[in-house]
């Protein structure tokens, strides 16, 4: 068993399977990974309902299991995000783990937007910072910063965001803003440090170095107790309907 590095990020040789769940956003996707390259991925853009995971899941189980390839763990996006969709993802992924007692691996929704770009190689500075974001509502984002070694550098938040919510770090260095929150920025943060990278998406595929590096050094979750990264508090609609409303 060895670890070896790809664009930063850890790739890891350690004879492992693993199963990953992605539903942290409206885009739900399920792939499979066996040392350490995916052989199985798909994904669903008509919602994570439990119906549409629950399938692509069984469909994953099937493929796995047609090719007599045995599971080490499950990984699930662990949030920030869509309060229904990682609450279904979880529960989904803790049955499965329950069921055939594997572990469980929760990867950081916002690290898990980081892979494609260091992938991708289309940051050229050393001292970049990559500013992953989630959209949230009006002009609020889930954001991190985080260097090309996925080293946090400002933890997880919900940031409203204006002209000056990052001038801090554009100040001293360039900052790649990616995610279905950054679209939404482009016209409010102008520095001219600010970058931003198109078509970034939370993908269960992307999630296998990360999901291989928290295996390999025992970072795994208990299954009975773990809960999702909500970073707000679920908060229910009331109906506007008068015969609907409690």
């Amino acid at each position: 068993m060895h670890t070896i590095f790809n664009n930063n990020i850890y790739t890891t040789k350690n004879m492992s399977c693993i199963l990953h769940i992605e539903t942290s956003t409206d885009l739900c996707s399920v792939a499979v990974s066996e040392d350490s390259q995916v052989i199985y991925h798909e994904e669903n853009r008509e919602g994570h309902s439990s119906e549409h995971l629950g399938s692509m899941v069984d469909e994953a189980i099937s493929f796995t299991d047609s090719h007599a390839i045995p599971f080490d763990a499950v990984a699930v996006s662990s949030g920030p995000g869509s309060y229904t969709g990682l609450r279904i993802g979880v529960s989904i992924a803790k049955g499965i783990c329950f069921g055939r007692d594997l572990k469980l691996i929760a990867v950081p929704t916002l690290e898990l937007l980081c892979v494609p770009v260091l992938l991708r190689e289309v940051i050229e500075e050393d001292d970049a910072l990559l500013c992953p974001m989630l959209d949230a509502r009006r002009m609020e984002v889930y954001a991190a910063l985080y260097d090309r070694g996925l080293k946090t550098i400002r933890e997880v938040g919900a940031d409203v965001v204006d002209n000056t919510t990052y001038k801090e770090w554009l100040d001293q260095r360039p900052v790649y803003f990616f995610g279905n929150g950054a679209a939404k920025c482009k016209e409010v943060i102008s520095h001219p440090n600010a970058h931003f990278i198109d078509g970034i998406e939370p993908l269960a595929r992307w999630m296998q170095p990360l999901a291989e590096r928290r295996l390999l050094q025992g970072q795994t979750e208990d299954v009975a107790y773990f809960t999702p990264f909500y970073l707000k508090e679920f908060v229910a609609k009331v109906s506007k309907n008068p015969l609907l409303a409690p």
